[in-house]
């Protein structure tokens, strides 16, 4: 009987996590309030209805797409932050893998795409809004604290660390936002160029 119980839960669990990827698609090339139910339905061959026994709207699964994308990377940022590396080891990792992820998942950009249309855009559920309002610093504000580390053991390049920071996401957003919408045009360039930017000669 238990058996049954979690092969149903894996069962939902796969169900709920192609709605959400479908979604994320035509919310990252569509926008929200251009996307419909009815497009991820049939991206899914399956009816509104079982969309609806997941999810109450489109705003919902919005929304938990947001959350989503903040979870995942202040978490990885977390646990950049509480590893026992360098901060030259530390902000070279992040970038090889970043770039690594971009180049294989395709949700991966997708998510960068959707947090910077809804950063922009008023016309977002309030849950959203809030979510983007209270973790949208946070992964700034671990990078610039190891860049800082850095700049004390003189390994890094002495500008304001806040501002590098800004520098290293804005330029992964940006490799991010191409790959959302080029595709497999996309080719990750080599990470050594954006070290440059932050480490000392």
């Amino acid at each position: 009987m238990a058996r049954n119980k979690d092969m149903n839960q894996k069962i939902k669990d796969e169900r709920r996590e192609q709605i959400l990827s479908k979604a994320l698609m035509f919310y990252a090339k569509k926008g929200l309030s251009a996307t419909k139910i009815t497009d991820i339905a049939s991206a899914l061959s399956i009816s509104q209805g079982l969309i609806y026994h997941y999810y109450r709207s489109k705003e919902e699964i919005f929304t938990e797409l947001i959350g989503t994308a903040f979870e995942r990377m202040n978490e990885a940022c977390r646990w950049l932050e509480s590893q026992p590396m360098t901060a030259k080891e530390k902000i070279a990792f992040a970038i090889q893998e970043l770039l690594k992820l971009l180049e294989k998942d395709e949700d991966a950009a997708r998510y960068h795409l959707l947090i910077a249309q809804a950063a922009a855009s008023e016309a977002i559920p309030g849950e959203a809004k809030a979510i983007i309002e209270k973790e949208n610093t946070f992964s700034y504000e671990v990078i610039a604290r190891i860049i800082t580390d850095g700049q004390k053991d003189g390994s890094f390049k002495n500008y304001d660390a806040k501002e590098l920071a800004l520098v290293f996401w804005t330029s992964i957003n940006g490799l991010a936002i191409y790959k959302a919408v080029h595709g497999e045009k996309f080719k990750a360039p080599d990470a050594a160029i954006l070290t440059s930017m932050f480490f000392q000669e």
